[in-house]
């Protein structure tokens, strides 16, 4: 694991190096860099794989080609073999970033589809002075760029970039529109008006000044596969057993993440019969009496007792959340009010092991979210409108929990099209954030459409079956753009990998041309799951509600944080800025603290927002 950079352009050595410290988090162990000719590439090193020789940039044989790349290469012991039988010869002892110029030098460009890992990679070929940028296939780690008059710059992370003469920190007023209903800037968009992030399975060349954008893969949604649910179960367990113990390859220490659920508690499982060794485990606790957290420490406590595992709790109190904000905004260098928990708890994993396996992406593939969950319900109850179909106990089953929530998906029908209604379930609207704009931010955003980005990604799914479209929307939106990012720079913050052996691209692609009845039955969400984990994990948390490393922000700001939010958002801090309404905003907190209204999670949107400005754009 690492953080890369560079840029085209006029060398200068110095503004590489405070590039390269911006990372320095991502890769406390070592750096290294590399500069010629137009080229300059840079790195921070986290030693996880053949700690003693696997030092970047890495070359090949014969000096034309150069790489950095963050990440883990899972396959690189057979791909290294390959090489060999090939005639290739390895100057490192088994470094899985060795592999990759070796790789490039026999496949080309299309070398990346032979990996199996998470990955940001840059390769700069001397031989056509061209640079490849490359992001993989789910977006587990990230990559950024920026054009500029003289040529590219890139990176990890955008404080990064930002460290550059030539980027520019002008605020995307846009991405920071489509931010107030997402909770996070949309790729490839982000906060920066001149920088923009790789999609996940896209590829960047940049080459004589001209940048070409290309996919590289992408998740087959759109294909429906005949294949029983027996078979399916079958094949869900070899795939996830083998993903776990590919990644649970590592010269250092490694650990899990445990929230007593059902997606972290298989992965448990799943370590613990492979390792000769107990495995440690982390979950987070909460001092205030928080409705199912009590449960989850039961539950993940069963399965450490369960699997032998050396289990750590961490515990969190409510005060600690403002002292680490600024930090917390740091980390991700544009305004994020999404899931934090990840921050505190890898915290104290830090102090026992660099890597942790975690239950990530089981929701986005299986299905879990309200999108999925509601989008038969949806279907079926459109067709009732419309006089297709009655209502029967058939229906009713079929619709799961919402056969008792009609007016709801009436709401949401009322919205529109579908792009609309997936829209009406985010934490705003369009609408409602205009009501919220000062002049000038009305101006910038003019008719710019939260809706219209679900739009356009709806329009190039191809599946049918709505469970399955509504899967594909959050694989590849929220995943990329707000789970994924969570992880990786808070875990990052603290110098551990993540790695979360649920996105192994070969199970990714199984499930995603299954039929959406086996991932959501009646209700039940990740049915082809829970069948494949039966008799591995406790039976108690097969069915339980979701829990996971959620905090209880919404109670906390109502009980505990209520000053603090209202000093940040006073008007005298709203007017560093200006885009936002003084009256409107004093109105939405009104209501919350009057307890009119539950504006819970747009008070918190509104707060790293204002986090975020006051340190990036002053």
């Amino acid at each position: 694991m690492c953080g890369i950079t560079g840029f085209i352009g006029r060398r200068d050595s110095r503004v590489l190096a405070d590039m390269v410290a911006r990372l320095v988090h991502r890769g406390p162990d070592d750096s290294g860099v590399f500069e010629v000719g137009p080229v300059s590439l840079g790195m921070r090193r986290l030693a996880i794989i053949d700690v003693e020789s696997g030092q970047q940039p890495v070359h090949s044989a014969d000096g034309t080609i150069s790489v950095v790349f963050n990440g883990e290469i899972y396959n690189h012991v057979d791909l290294r073999r390959e090489l060999e039988r090939d005639g290739h010869i390895f100057k490192s002892h088994h470094s899985d970033s060795e592999v990759i110029p070796h790789l490039y030098q026999k496949h080309g460009s299309g070398f990346v589809e032979r990996l199996n890992g998470m990955f940001a990679i840059a390769v700069w070929d001397s031989r056509s002075s061209t640079l490849h940028l490359y992001r993989d296939h789910v977006g587990i780690k990230p990559l950024y760029y920026a054009l500029t008059p003289e040529g590219i710059v890139f990176g990890s992370e955008i404080k990064a970039l930002l460290a550059h003469p030539a980027v520019s920190r002008s605020p995307d007023l846009i991405a920071i529109h489509h931010y107030f209903a997402l909770k996070n800037t949309p790729g490839p968009r982000t906060a920066f008006a001149q920088i923009r992030q790789l999609r996940p399975g896209e590829m960047l060349t940049f080459s004589n000044g001209r940048a070409d954008l290309r996919s590289w893969w992408r998740a087959p949604f759109g294909q429906n596969a005949a294949i029983g649910e027996d078979e399916a179960v079958a094949e869900v367990q070899r795939l996830l057993e083998d993903s776990v113990k590919l990644q649970m390859q590592s010269d250092v220490p490694f650990g899990a993440y445990l929230s007593g659920g059902v997606d972290s508690s298989s992965v448990v499982a799943i370590m613990a019969r492979n390792s000769a060794r107990p495995i440690k485990t982390f979950t987070m606790i909460y001092d205030d009496r928080i409705a199912g957290k009590d449960a989850d420490r039961a539950l993940a406590t069963e399965v450490a007792e369960k699997y032998g595992t050396d289990h750590h709790e961490f515990l969190i109190r409510f005060n600690d959340l403002p002292d680490a904000m600024e930090r917390i905004a740091q980390s991700f260098d544009e305004p994020f009010s999404g899931v934090v928990s990840t921050y505190f708890i890898t915290r104290l994993i830090a102090e026992h092991v660099k890597v942790c396996l975690s239950g990530d992406g089981a929701d986005e593939i299986f299905g879990s979210y309200i999108g999925p969950r509601s989008a038969a319900a949806l279907v079926l109850r459109r067709r009732i409108r419309a006089g297709e179909i009655a209502m029967s106990s058939e229906i009713a089953a079929a619709m799961g929990e919402f056969a008792g929530k009609i007016d709801y998906l009436d709401r949401i029908l009322d919205r529109g099209d579908d792009a609309a209604q997936r829209s009406a379930q985010y934490i705003s609207t369009d609408e409602a954030n205009r009501a919220l704009y000062a002049p000038d931010m009305a101006r910038a955003v003019v008719d710019a459409s939260t809706d219209d980005i679900v739009r356009s990604v709806l329009k190039n799914i191809g599946s049918g079956d709505p469970v399955n479209r509504a899967l594909a929307l959050d694989f590849e939106t929220l995943l990329p753009d707000q789970v994924l990012p969570f992880v990786d720079r808070l875990s990052m913050a603290h110098s551990v990998e993540v790695r979360p052996p649920f996105l192994d691209h070969r199970l990714v692609e199984y499930v995603a041309r299954l039929p959406g009845g086996m991932k959501i039955r009646n209700g039940r969400v990740k049915h082809l799951l829970k069948r494949a984990v039966e008799g591995l994990i406790p039976k108690a948390i097969i069915d339980r509600p979701k829990e996971g490393f959620l905090m209880p922000i919404n109670a906390w700001i109502m009980e505990s944080l209520g000053e603090f939010v209202r000093d940040r958002l006073s008007p005298d801090r709203l007017a560093r800025h200006g885009l936002l309404q003084s009256t409107a905003v004093q109105q939405l907190l009104a209501e919350h603290f009057g307890r009119v209204r539950d504006h819970g999670n747009r008070i918190w949107n509104l707060l790293m927002f204002q986090v975020w400005w006051e340190r990036y754009q002053g």
